[in-house]
């Protein structure tokens, strides 16, 4: 049920099937960010049942390997001094989880976010396509859509936007917040329920999504999809994303996004 970063899917759960027990639907941290603007319609985060998370994705930022810039302070101290000589490739619009990661970094610099130089392609590959074209110099976007690079030497990821170092191949990138730069992105992954599945076949899925987070094989598929360790079931998922909600709408309105 494709359409609005899960507008569509949020809708029709809440309206047409609350009460489908049967039926789970998958989310993400663009559906949180969607929502914290109001662009899921009249329905809000309370409005349906936080089932459980299955791994997150973080945000981060890359340049060429042979840029000026080595470190993440090079590139505030940059667009610092000049934002017009930088150029921020990102794989969705004004407003989107790669706009909104850049501006609050351009925020850190000193910047109007509205005023640095933002160039929107449509998904995740073609910044990079742009970045090693020199059509861009920096990019915007999700740990995962990097992963393909990480081995080779033509992209440096600057800084992951964790609380700690990523393992792996990710344990020699440092994070935004250790470099002086307190801006972490999560993007998760996760699953709800409508608003009136029975108490009783909630606690089944959150029961069954608990011991699924503690298998190997949930453990590997997670891996092979680029994500990281992020369990959370119930009521403190519940929490988190009411959390995260508030929190998106917040930076959302200080950018004139929301009302």
């Amino acid at each position: 049920m494709p359409g609005g970063v899960g507008a569509v899917a949020y809708n029709a759960i809440v309206a047409q099937r609350p009460g489908e027990s049967g039926t789970v639907i998958a989310f993400s941290g663009g559906s949180l960010l969607n929502l914290s603007q109001g662009k899921f319609g009249r329905y809000g985060v309370d409005d349906v049942r936080w089932l459980a998370s299955v791994g997150t994705d973080y945000g981060m930022i890359a340049v060429r390997a042979d840029s000026p810039w080595k470190t993440l302070k090079d590139l505030m101290t940059a667009m610092e001094k000049d934002p017009n000589s930088v150029v921020i490739g990102a794989g969705a619009s004004i407003g989107s989880q790669d706009w909104m990661k850049s501006a609050l970094l351009a925020q850190k610099a000193n910047v109007d976010p509205h005023k640095m130089r933002y160039v929107a392609f449509e998904g995740g590959g073609e910044p990079v396509t742009a970045l090693m074209g020199n059509h861009v110099q920096v990019v915007s976007g999700d740990l995962s859509e990097m992963v393909p690079y990480l081995g080779g030497d033509k992209i440096r990821v600057l800084a992951v936007f964790s609380e700690n170092r990523l393992p792996g191949q990710l344990a020699n990138v440092p994070t935004a917040k250790e470099q002086g730069y307190d801006l972490v992105w999560p993007i998760i992954r996760g699953f709800y329920v409508g608003p009136k599945v029975s108490d009783a076949d909630y606690q089944w899925w959150v029961d069954t999504f608990k011991k699924l987070q503690q298998t190997d094989e949930f453990k590997k598929q997670r891996d092979l999809r680029g994500l990281f360790e992020f369990d959370m079931t119930g009521q403190q998922l519940d929490d988190y994303v009411k959390k995260q909600v508030t929190d998106y709408r917040e930076q959302a309105k200080a950018f004139g996004l929301a009302k």
